[in-house]
C-alpha cells in the first residue's frame, strides 16, 4: 500500500492525476483543497478528503502524517508553501516530493517570462536545497488534448517543446510515484516536441 497526498488536489492538472494513481489498487489518496466540493466526485474507499490550507503549518502536517509520497500542483505565494512542506514533510518523516513548478526558472526556454517565473524560481529553490528525495517538474503550458505525448529534459539542457497535455504530465507523474528511484533529486522538464 502506498499513501499518497496530493496537495492543490482541486486543480486541473490534479484533476487528471488523481484517476491515474487510482489505477493502482495499492495506491490511497488524500487530496488537500480548500473546498472538499471540488473533488467530491473522487471520494470513495481509497480516497480521504481533506479540507485545509497548505500555508496552514498545523493543517498541512496533520494531513501530511502516514504519508509516502507527496504531491503538489500549487497556485498562489509558492515560496511560503514550499517553505511549509519542506518543514511538514521534515516533522513527519516523509521524504518523497513531487513538485510541479514552470519551465523557464533557469532561462533554459531561451525566452524571458519576466517576474511572472519569479514565484517558481523561490519554490524550486526552496525544495532543491531540502534534504527530501524530490523530483521538480517543468512543465510547458497545459493543453487539454487527450494525448499521451511528451519529451524529457533535465535541469542544465535547453527546454524542448512549447506545450504538453495534462494527461502526459498525469501519466510521467504516475511513473514517478510508481518507480520510487525515477526523478530523485532532479528537476525535469515535459514537453511534447
Amino acid at each position: 500500500m502506498k499513501n499518497i497526498l496530493i496537495l492543490g488536489a482541486g486543480g486541473s492538472l490534479a484533476k487528471q492525476v488523481i484517476p491515474v494513481l487510482l489505477a493502482n489498487p495499492e495506491h490511497h489518496l488524500t487530496l488537500f483543497v480548500r473546498n472538499a466540493a471540488s473533488v467530491r466526485p473522487f471520494a470513495g474507499e481509497r480516497v480521504r478528503v481533506v479540507e485545509g490550507d497548505v500555508l496552514n503549518a498545523a493543517q498541512l502536517s496533520a494531513a501530511m502524517q502516514g504519508q509516502h509520497v507527496v504531491y503538489a500542483g500549487l497556485s498562489g505565494n509558492l515560496k511560503a508553501m514550499a517553505q511549509n512542506i519542506v518543514q511538514a514533510m521534515k516533522e513527519n518523516s516523509v521524504k518523497r516530493l513531487i513538485f510541479i513548478s514552470s519551465m523557464g526558472i533557469y532561462g533554459e526556454t531561451g525566452e524571458d517570462h519576466g517576474a511572472v517565473l519569479e514565484p517558481y524560481r523561490q519554490s524550486a529553490q526552496v525544495v532543491e536545497q531540502s534534504d527530501l528525495d524530490f523530483t521538480l517538474l517543468r512543465p510547458a503550458w497545459f493543453t487539454n488534448d487527450a494525448e499521451v505525448d511528451y519529451e524529457l529534459t533535465y535541469k542544465g539542457e535547453a527546454f524542448k517543446g512549447h506545450s504538453v497535455s495534462r494527461k502526459s504530465i498525469a501519466d510521467f507523474i504516475g511513473k514517478l510515484v510508481q518507480n520510487e528511484t525515477l526523478g530523485i533529486r532532479q528537476s525535469i522538464g515535459i514537453a511534447k516536441v
